[in-house]
């Protein structure tokens, strides 16, 4: 007789519920950021040329940080398809949106939370720039 051991439910595995991470402070921490984004001189003309719909882009961002922190599933894009699409998307550009984010997450979150968004952000940034220089021939 075999027996198996017992599934683990998400908020065991997520990385988010441990550290506090709610729906809530998804949502307050990507409207503070892309807010900071949109105003910000070397990071606002390049989102707000490519992003035709904020409210539509916000509901996306929150879905994709509830499916990185939550394990929730919602997010259903294409994060690095879409980034290669958008022209002049540079290292510089990654350094600073990773600068305001960190910010960002540090004003509005409890540190243990905001260390762990960050990591993932850091993480999702050095994939994009990777990405990104690949699709360019940059990288072999």
């Amino acid at each position: 007789m075999t027996t198996e051991a017992p599934r683990k439910d998400r908020t065991q595995l997520a990385p988010g519920y441990g550290a506090g991470v709610t729906e809530a402070m998804i949502a307050e921490l990507v409207h503070a950021f892309y807010g900071k984004v949109r105003a910000e001189p070397v990071l606002g003309p390049i989102f707000n040329g490519a992003v035709d719909d904020w409210e539509e882009h916000l509901e996306k961002l929150c879905d994709f940080w509830s499916s990185v922190l939550l394990m929730t599933g919602r997010f259903k894009g294409r994060p690095m398809a879409a980034h290669v699409q958008v022209g002049g998307i540079e290292p510089v550009h990654f350094g600073r949106w990773l600068e305001l984010f960190r910010e960002t997450a540090r004003e509005v979150w409890p540190p243990k939370a905001a260390a762990l968004v960050i990591e993932r952000a850091e993480m999702i940034g050095r994939s994009l720039q990777m990405g990104i220089a690949v699709s360019r021939g940059e990288l072999p």
